[in-house]
């Protein structure tokens, strides 16, 4: 009986690999550039980055779906000019929030370690969401992002 019971677990765990409730989304149109210089983390008054640098990344989310995916995350890897990688053990890059069916422009602000070797190039960039809220949902009345308002505007 517990070997029964034990096999059926091991054969639905082969046949869904992921949460039922998980979506995937694809990204694409990557660019990946320094913030511009009104952004609040382009640290504009320093002759020097101290710490960090700011970058936007920015690309186009893919929705296949007829439902919104909500608390979407952006997955990527993103290596320096000798191909090491620029976020040591990190691979999420940042909160998509919900997104609807279709095409989505996105940006997100990075901090990369000051001194990092530039070009910077992004790899492996997937996007996944869940088709239920996950946490609690911001209201109306929220400050958007500088990033996010540039894209409404």
């Amino acid at each position: 009986m517990k070997r029964a019971f034990l096999m059926a677990l091991v054969v639905l765990a082969l046949c869904f690999p992921q949460p039922l409730w998980a979506a995937e989304l694809s990204v694409s149109d990557l660019q990946l550039a320094p913030c511009p210089e009104g952004d609040a983390g382009a640290q504009p008054d320093l002759k020097r980055p101290v710490g960090a640098s700011c970058y936007a990344l920015r690309g186009v989310v893919h929705n296949p779906g007829k439902r919104a995916v909500v608390d979407a995350d952006l997955f990527a890897q993103i290596f320096d000019r000798g191909g090491e990688p620029a976020l040591q053990n990190r691979t999420r890059v940042g909160s998509l929030g919900d997104v609807p069916p279709g095409d989505s422009d996105f940006a997100l602000r990075l901090s990369i370690p000051a001194g990092t070797p530039e070009p910077l190039s992004v790899s492996k960039a997937r996007a996944r969401g869940f088709t239920a809220p996950v946490r609690t949902r911001a209201g109306s009345d929220d400050e958007l992002l500088p990033l996010e308002l540039e894209l409404q505007g």
